[in-house]
This record gives C-alpha cells, structure tokens and sequence, in this order.
C-alpha cells in the first residue's frame, strides 16, 4: 500500500494507525491523561473536564474504538482505563522508526570501518 506522497506503508493490523487518529484530538488526550492515574466513571471524567457527558462518552467511544481505553462495569456505570496493549501498538510503531535509524547507523558503521 501507498501513502498519497507515493511512499510505501506498512500495513499496520495492530491498530496503530486508529489510535494515532484517535490521540490527534486534545480532548481525548486529555481523557487519556486523566486515565493514566486508574479507572474513572464518565462523571468523574465530566467533572474534570470542560465538556458536556455526552461529548466525554463520544470521545471514549472513539477512544475505546482506537484500542486505548477499556470499560468494565461497575453496578449501573462503568469504569474506564488505560489498554495498555492499544498503547503498546503505538509504541510498538515509534519504535520501529528508531529500529530503522539503529539499522541504518550499523550498516553505516560497518561501511565505514572497511
């Protein structure tokens, strides 16, 4: 597959790709800093934050949708956390740009050294 500049990109089925789209609005990375710290309900989210419930439900929807937060229930609400498994697809793709750079040093290194 191609990116509109014409350069090949890696098919990414780890969902690294929703979760950058999901982490591009600051409002869900604002929910996302609120959870770092353990599970909220989407009250105690509203509460900290300067946008209506429903609005705060849309953006774990979408947060959840990217693999980044879970939901289990609480009796009638449900409480809300980090996935650290969505979080570890993104860092898996950083990542793979420093393993690209590393390879490329090496490979450097050695011509050098010849």
């Amino acid at each position: 597959m191609t990116n509109v500049f014409g350069a090949k990109v890696r098919d990414r089925p780890d969902g690294a790709g929703l979760a950058l789209g999901a982490l591009h609005d600051p409002t869900r990375r604002g929910v996302l800093e609120l959870l770092r710290n353990g599970e909220m309900s989407v009250r105690e989210i509203t509460d900290r934050s300067i946008v209506t419930q429903s609005a705060v439900s849309q953006h774990l929807r979408t947060l959840r949708e990217a693999g980044l937060v879970v939901a289990r229930p609480d009796g009638a609400r449900r409480l809300y956390s980090v996935d650290r498994t969505g979080l570890g697809a993104v860092r898996d793709w950083v990542d793979s740009f420093w393993d690209d750079a590393l390879s490329a040093f090496v490979a450097h290194a050695e011509e050098s050294g010849k």
